[in-house]
């Protein structure tokens, strides 16, 4: 009983916090906002946008916290992960799946109160994705399991713009298309640094099944599979010439390092990649944003 106790009081509201995963679920939150503001030539209402992404992050936050808990014995495992609140047992399983439904319920809740019901169920969708459809089937199933499961995590921004719309556009399925193409070579870049943790923690990931040559190779070709994509906004007429220069020379970038990784020669140049893979997307759709304002809306008015 003392133990319990004593386990209870290590656990403060940093690791609350942190089971939520807040950089993720800030990247997301991102491309949420910029869902929404590109799906109108104007302001974005006030009440949606607070009470949308409120509602989006809880449940999103939720899910994170699941994932914590599924994860608990292979986190024990990796260097990155092995200090987790839940991993630790600084916060119990049980109390972090009650912190999960509370959290996921109010997120839920003001969605379909305050938002629409079209983004509440979409959310949970993706949230059903991530948490259980990921994390306790396909991340230990299948190598495949990040392009697959990646679907989950690319749905943000679609959300944002059925939070103001309260519709699917096409253009809105194009955002999710362009995080779908990014999320496999964004996460295997970590995987190949991170090769060693994975197969001693009996992960499929691809360098683990297939070797570094092979995930390196396909870093690659998705890379230039997410060029291609990022270019059809322009394409489509949804985005103007700002976009275009920007995702080019963005998607140049993000090339470089995925040749510099098939070279071989620089030891953490998976982790390079992956972080430029972070900086690239934020950049990417607030270049988006800023086209939008700036070139296509005035082009219309």
């Amino acid at each position: 009983m003392k133990e319990a106790e004593f386990e209870m009081e290590k656990a403060g509201w940093r690791d609350y916090l942190e089971l939520t995963k807040p950089n993720v679920v800030a990247l997301m939150i991102l491309t949420t906002v910029i869902g929404m503001f590109l799906a109108v030539p104007g302001m974005v209402p006030v009440d949606v946008l607070i009470l949308g992404n409120v509602g989006i992050a809880l449940c999103a936050g939720a899910a994170a916290v699941v994932n914590h808990v599924v994860d608990r014995q292979i986190d024990t495992k990796m260097a990155r992960t092995f200090n987790r609140p839940v991993a630790k047992g600084r916060v119990q399983p049980l109390q972090a799946l009650s912190f999960a439904v509370v959290i996921g319920v109010a997120g839920m809740a003001i969605l379909l109160v305050f938002i629409n019901a079209l983004t509440a169920w979409l959310t949970l969708a993706s949230l059903v994705g991530y948490a259980v459809v990921y994390t306790l089937y396909l991340k230990r199933a299948t190598p495949q399991n990040i392009v697959i499961g990646g679907l989950a995590g690319a749905v943000p921004p679609l959300l944002g713009w059925t939070a103001v719309t309260g519709e699917v556009h096409g253009h809105a399925l194009l955002l999710v298309l362009i995080i779908f193409a990014w999320t496999p070579p964004h996460f295997w870049a970590l995987a190949v640094h991170r090769k060693e943790e994975y197969a001693k923690a009996d992960i499929p990931m691809l360098p683990v099944t297939h070797g570094e040559k092979y995930t390196k190779l396909h870093i690659l070709l998705y890379t230039l599979i997410m060029i291609i994509i990022t270019v059809l906004p322009f394409v489509t007429g949804m985005s103007g010439w700002l976009y275009l220069l920007g995702a080019l020379v963005l998607g140049a970038g993000f090339l470089y390092w995925a040749i510099v990784m098939m070279i071989g020669k620089k030891p953490d140049a998976g982790m390079d990649t992956f972080r430029y893979s972070i900086i690239y997307l934020m950049a990417l759709f607030i270049t988006m944003l800023l086209d939008h304002y700036l070139i296509t809306v005035p082009s219309f008015i």
